[in-house]
Parts: structure tokens; C-alpha cells; sequence
């Protein structure tokens, strides 16, 4: 990262922006071009393995570009705020983001309900139970796993 001073390591940092953000961003391989996509995530750090989870339809160019690659890169961003200068050049953004990449992978039919847990726990800060999600809906859902190789955070605030 060219400006260091702006460079989060630390994973509680981490953790902390990663709570704001309410879109993931994910870049798939395609044949010629990347394929990016916005989604709804939630995300688990455990035994220092930082995952993040995602939901989606059981069909869809999505999962045809999973299962052909299953290396992905991400994005997120938070707390923007444009700050106004007296010149075009001058102007900036307050902004905190992360980026990184991973494998992504598509959860079997018994791990999808600890994965619609935690995009929950994302959303609405609550611990939902197994028995709250409608089986048949879990059915007809695609949950995503992708387990984060690499993460870097940068942030900009003006006092």
C-alpha cells in the first residue's frame, strides 16, 4: 500500500469497519472480463480465520463462475463523507474500506443454516435459533463461504 499512513492491519480494526459495511463486493474470474457482484454478507472470525458468508438464488451465472473458479477478490466501504475543498483539487472523501481475497465455496445442505445465522447477526445484531429458519426456504438457498486469505484496511478521516 503507497500510503502507509492510511494502512489498517490489526483485525479488531478490521472487525470494527467490517461491522459498518452493509454491501460486499466480490469479483469473480469470467472468460474475458472480471464479473462483480454487490452482495448482502455476514461474516465469523474464529481461530483467527476471518470468513465471510453470503446467500444466494441456486442458479445463476454467479455459481456457474464458482464452480469453473472458486478464487474470488472483495470489497467493502464505509463512512464516506465528502469533504469539500476550495478548489477541484482540493476536494477528498472520509472513507474507511477493505479489500482482499479468498476461496469462496458453496456450503453443504447441513452448514447453511450457520451461515443465514451469521448474515443475520450482520443486519440485525440478533443470535437467531436453527428453528427460526423456514426449512423449505433454506431449501431453495444457496449459502456461500468464503474463507478470507488475505485482508488489508485503509481509512481516511480529516479532523
Amino acid at each position: 500500500m503507497r500510503r502507509k499512513d492510511r494502512e489498517i492491519k490489526e483485525i479488531e480494526s478490521i472487525t470494527q469497519i467490517l461491522e459498518k459495511c452493509d454491501v460486499c463486493r466480490i469479483s469473480l474470474f469470467d472468460a474475458e472480463y472480471p464479473y462483480i457482484i454487490p452482495l448482502n454478507f455476514g461474516h465469523s472470525y474464529e481461530n483467527k480465520e476471518l470468513s465471510l458468508y453470503f446467500h444466494s438464488a441456486i442458479e445463476g451465472k454467479k455459481l456457474d463462475l464458482i464452480k469453473l473458479n472458486n478464487k474470488v477478490a472483495f470489497e467493502m466501504d464505509t463512512s464516506k463523507k465528502l469533504i469539500i475543498g476550495e478548489t477541484p483539487c482540493n476536494f477528498t472523501m472520509e472513507f474507511e474500506s477493505l479489500c482482499g481475497n479468498g476461496e469462496i465455496e458453496i456450503l453443504a445442505n447441513e452448514d447453511k443454516i450457520d451461515g443465514l445465522k451469521y448474515i443475520m447477526k450482520h443486519y440485525t445484531d440478533k443470535d437467531y435459533e436453527n428453528t427460526d429458519f423456514d426449512e423449505n426456504e433454506v431449501k431453495s438457498t444457496v449459502v456461500l463461504k468464503l474463507k478470507v486469505n488475505q485482508i488489508s484496511g485503509k481509512r481516511l478521516k480529516i479532523n
